[in-house]
This record gives structure tokens, sequence and C-alpha cells, in this order.
């Protein structure tokens, strides 16, 4: 097994990199961090302490213009919307002359009052009825379902205190348990085509 020398390491990324682009981002790292000897004290607390370095960094710089370009659209949305709810205008000499229209819509909106009220009110009944019936239905119904509920568990009941029966000497009293195994039998058999018993 050979062992890699750290030197070829280097000639390696040489070769794939270049050394070119090596001293290039030497270069731009050294820039960005303010010369060869780095950034000094002062300019350091400087930096950290200024709201204005938050102008500096890429990420926040990056962010704020996301939000600014997000703002614009929400009040380009907006402005839309506004302007689909605002009924439509029509230029005047479409219009028809406002006198003409009071004259003519005058004596339709009397007519139609009328009738619409009529009719209002006759929907209104029907709709009233309607609701009534419905429920009035529903109470029948759930009344059935509450009626049926009732008697099965009074059946359940009964049935439980026959099996649950004792003798005085505290074994189970067979006769019920078995009327309730030949009941089963009995309705098995009566479901099916079979009925001997």
């Amino acid at each position: 097994m050979k062992k890699k020398n750290p030197s070829n390491r280097e000639d390696d990324k040489e070769k794939i990199n270049g050394p070119k682009s090596m001293m290039n981002k030497k270069k731009k790292n050294m820039k960005r961090l303010g010369g060869a000897a780095g950034l000094s004290l002062e300019a350091f607390v400087n930096a950290k302490s200024n709201s204005s370095s938050s102008f500096s960094n890429p990420a926040i710089i990056k962010k704020q213009r996301e939000f600014y370009k997000n703002a614009k659209y929400v009040s380009k949305f907006k402005k839309k919307l506004k302007q689909q709810h605002q009924p439509n205008e029509l230029p005047s000499d479409v219009r028809p002359s406002e006198d003409e229209n009071k004259t003519q819509e005058g004596s339709k909106m009397m007519n139609k009052n009328k009738r619409s009220k009529n009719s209002l009110k006759e929907l209104y009944e029907k709709r009233r009825e309607e609701e009534e019936r419905a429920t009035v239905e529903r109470e029948a119904i759930l009344k059935e379902k509450k009626e049926g509920r009732e008697r099965a568990e009074s059946r359940r009941k009964e049935a439980r205190e026959k099996m649950f029966k004792k003798t005085r000497h505290g074994q189970p009293v067979m006769k019920y348990r078995i009327e309730h195994l030949l009941q089963a039998v009995l309705g098995s058999n009566g479901n099916s085509t079979d009925k001997n018993f």
C-alpha cells in the first residue's frame, strides 16, 4: 500500500483548480478581510457597532431585496382587487341621459316592488313550511330511534339479570342459560332454509 504524500495532494488540487484560481481565491479573501494584516481592532469594533454594517452583509441584503419585491407584488395585487370591486363606469357619451332613465325606471320600479313584495312573502312562507316539515320529520325519526334503543336496552337488562341469577349455593341458574342457547339456535335455524325445530 502506498502512502500518499501531502505535497501530492496540493499538486492534485493545483492540477484540478489551477494555480491561478488558488491565487484569485486568496486575493479575494484578503480583500474581503481588509488587506494582508486583517482588520485592526478599531475597525473590527466599528464594523460591529455600526448599524450600517448590516448593509455589507450579503445575506441581509438578499432578504431585504426579497422583502421589498414581495411587498411590491402584494401592493399591485391589492390595487387590482380594488379595481375589480369598483363598478364599471361608462363614459358620459355612452350612458343614456339621467332624466330619461328616471322616468322609465320610476314606473318600472313601482310595478317590480309590488310584485317582488308578494313573491318574497310567498318564498319566505314556502321556505318556512319546508323547514317546519323537515324539523317535524327529524324529530319523529329521533323519537323512533330513541324508543328502539330503550326497548333494546330493557331487553338486554332483563336477559342480563336472568343470566346472572344464582342459586342459594352460589351456582348459576342453568334454566335461563339453556333457554338463551336454545333461542340462539332457533334463531340461526329460522334464518336458514331448514326449519325442523
